[in-house]
């Protein structure tokens, strides 16, 4: 079942599975930045309004701010 990447607790894991249809160019930026269905990452920290996230992806840590992270649908994966 696809959630949102904002859905996920501090310290779980989980995969992307898509993106949701919007700006094309948007898309565009968050698949070259490694965010490709597929791909399993781990949610690192939220701020305490929940913007911005930060997730562990590829070996790097990258910050999405809300909007970003409303584009990603991921399942958690279980440990």
């Amino acid at each position: 079942m696809a959630i949102s990447l904002r859905d996920l607790a501090v310290g779980s894991k989980g995969k992307i599975t898509g993106l949701q249809k919007g700006n094309k160019a948007y898309r565009q930026k968050l698949l070259a930045m490694g965010l490709t269905p597929g791909t399993e990452f781990s949610m690192i920290r939220c701020a305490p309004m929940g913007d911005p996230v930060e997730i562990k992806v590829r070996g790097f840590a990258l910050s999405l701010r809300k909007d970003e992270a409303e584009t990603l649908l991921v399942e958690r994966i279980e440990t």
